[in-house]
């Protein structure tokens, strides 16, 4: 069985992410979906919190799976026997960093190959930090955000809205 990780933050989950979670869906017999844990940067949401919630966006996504991980991509890979590494690209900043990325995955794993899929023209503009610049500030971000995250990006970041 071909498999792919698609790692990130995910906080929170954006329509950006699951465009290329489900893309990749499509193309690979099994995907997880890996939330990335980075203590020295404390998220929006917990890791758990953050796991839940992309669990609840892809029930629909029966050969994605859900896992958090602390370590190195590349090493995970290799544990889980991923092939791949999906990332998605919204511009050239994306790329540079992804490719240095990539570059240094491919060091500590020979064997896993990083896929780079663009992302699509709805969402381009979409990062996880935006939607929560914009969600604070009041705006609205049912758009930016899957149906079954927005009620907890909301009480999340407008408590007083008390959706």
């Amino acid at each position: 069985m071909r498999t792919v990780l698609c790692p990130g933050s995910f906080d929170p989950v954006t329509n950006g992410h699951m465009d290329i979670i489900r893309r990749a869906a499509a193309q690979f017999e099994r995907v997880i979906v890996l939330v990335a844990i980075n203590a020295t940067k404390p998220g929006l949401f917990a890791p758990e919190e953050r796991v839940k919630l992309l669990q609840r966006c892809l029930t629909d996504v029966p050969n994605a799976e859900v896992r958090s991980f602390a370590g190195l991509t590349a090493l995970y890979a290799k544990q889980t026997g991923a092939s791949a590494i999906v990332k998605g690209l919204r511009a050239m900043s994306d790329f540079d960093y992804e490719f240095q990325q990539a570059l240094t995955n491919r060091q500590l794993n020979p064997a896993v190959e990083t896929i780079f899929m663009s992302a699509s023209g709805e969402s381009m503009y979409l990062s996880s930090g935006m939607v929560k610049q914009v969600c604070s500030l009041g705006g609205d971000v049912s758009s930016f955000v899957p149906p079954e995250a927005l009620p907890d990006v909301l009480a999340r970041l407008r408590p007083q809205d008390k959706q």
